[in-house]
């Protein structure tokens, strides 16, 4: 078994943190870096291109530390943009112990599940550059690992992830 980086690319209210708290529950202190609540620590409020380039780079960087100190951890971030995730990549640089898992839902279904109002805001123009709405997602064209949370059980999902995770050895 060796320490892992699941970095889990979605719109917003796709399942990501769900799926990670989820995973949570059968592999040992599995951490989840979740996008919203490092980006009030990281890059409050700056949702621009650059900004959102930066804050990337910045989670990208504190998965690379726990991964070399041997502590797998679970990536739960919008991402929206190919390069972000090629700098993740890239900045991680672990071969097989790090995995592109998109989190794939239509911005239909996201909607339905947003409790917090954010599209809804979004489509109001009371908040600018919201991801699906006013500002691109460039979905992962060759994930390693795809997950169709509109389509899926939850309980399937994370399956899902745990055999491809075994298959690496990695759990």
């Amino acid at each position: 078994m060796k320490p892992f980086v699941l970095w889990m690319t979605g719109l917003p209210c796709s399942g990501k943190t769900t799926i990670v708290k989820e995973l949570q529950k059968d592999i040992p202190n599995l951490a989840m870096l979740d996008g919203d609540e490092l980006r009030e620590w990281f890059s409050p409020k700056d949702f621009s291109k650059a900004g959102r380039d930066e804050h990337n780079k910045k989670v990208a960087h504190l998965a690379k530390l726990l991964l070399k100190h041997g502590v797998s951890s679970a990536v739960s971030l919008v991402s929206p943009y190919k390069e972000n995730r090629d700098n993740a990549r890239e900045i991680i640089n672990s071969g097989d112990q790090f995995a592109e898992c998109y989190v794939k839902c239509s911005v239909e279904k996201c909607e339905q599940r947003d409790v917090k109002g954010m599209y809804a805001k979004a489509r109001k123009g009371e908040i600018k550059g919201f991801t699906g709405i006013d500002d691109p997602y460039d979905a992962p064209q060759n994930p390693d690992l795809l997950i169709d949370t509109e389509h899926e059980q939850l309980t399937d999902s994370t399956n899902k992830i745990k055999d491809f995770l075994k298959k690496r050895n990695l759990i």
